[in-house]
């Protein structure tokens, strides 16, 4: 899932940021409206975190371009007001959710995860794929009834992999799906990561390797 925090405020920005990394998630920041509506005009985000009281343009006028737009980006607003009227101006600007300040980490992230359902194709809450079974709500992986002990961004990239249904993946498309600005395009950080996540998985191989540098879930397995 790729996230972007719009949001003034510099340290919280980063906090924020820090935090839904370390759920997996890719995250672009920024901290005025009008590079807010800048990035979301050239990148596909699936939920930006968006601050109401943004300098250079408002936040209301920035929820208001998304809703425009084709690609319906989903919008979960903060803001340090939490009264009822805030709330439903907020909504009926064309947000989707609404969150005041301050608030716990664990509720943004559970916001946010929804959001980010709402956003793409509908996928089951758990993806089986012969032996392996990812469970997206409670961050678990496993196969053949054992635990996977995988990092964020390879749990990010085999649940990408698996909602693709068997369609090829690109490492470019990983590194815009899965990855974030603080990636560099240039490097080999796709394949390493797919090789980490390929041992932990174990044979027999569940990712194959398509031409031109792309990846998918091969077919099942049946246990032996």
């Amino acid at each position: 899932m790729r996230v972007l925090v719009a949001e003034d405020h510099a340290e919280l920005a980063a906090s924020v940021a820090r935090v839904l990394r370390r759920e997996g998630m890719a995250v672009d920041v920024v901290h005025d409206g009008e590079a807010a509506i800048e990035r979301t005009s050239l990148l596909e985000y699936d939920v930006v975190v968006l601050d109401r009281d943004l300098p250079a343009v408002h936040g209301d006028e920035v929820c208001r371009t998304l809703a425009g737009r084709t690609h319906r980006t989903r919008v979960l607003m903060l803001t340090a007001s939490g009264t009822i009227a805030d709330r439903v101006s907020g909504l009926s600007l064309g947000a989707d959710d609404y969150l005041p300040k301050p608030f716990a980490y664990a509720e943004l992230v559970a916001r946010i995860r929804a959001l980010g359902r709402r956003a793409q194709p509908a996928l089951p809450p758990v993806l089986v794929h012969g032996d392996l079974r990812l469970d997206s709500a409670q961050r678990i992986a496993t196969r053949a009834g054992l635990r996977l002990a995988l990092s964020p961004k390879e749990f990010a990239v085999l649940e990408y992999l698996l909602g693709a249904d068997g369609r090829a993946v690109s490492a470019e498309e990983l590194l815009e799906r899965v990855w974030d600005e603080m990636a560099d395009p240039f490097t080999t950080t796709v394949k390493a990561t797919m090789n980490r996540l390929r041992s932990k998985l174990g044979p027999p191989p569940v990712i194959e390797t398509v031409q031109q540098g792309g990846y998918r879930i091969g077919e099942a397995h049946a246990p032996s």
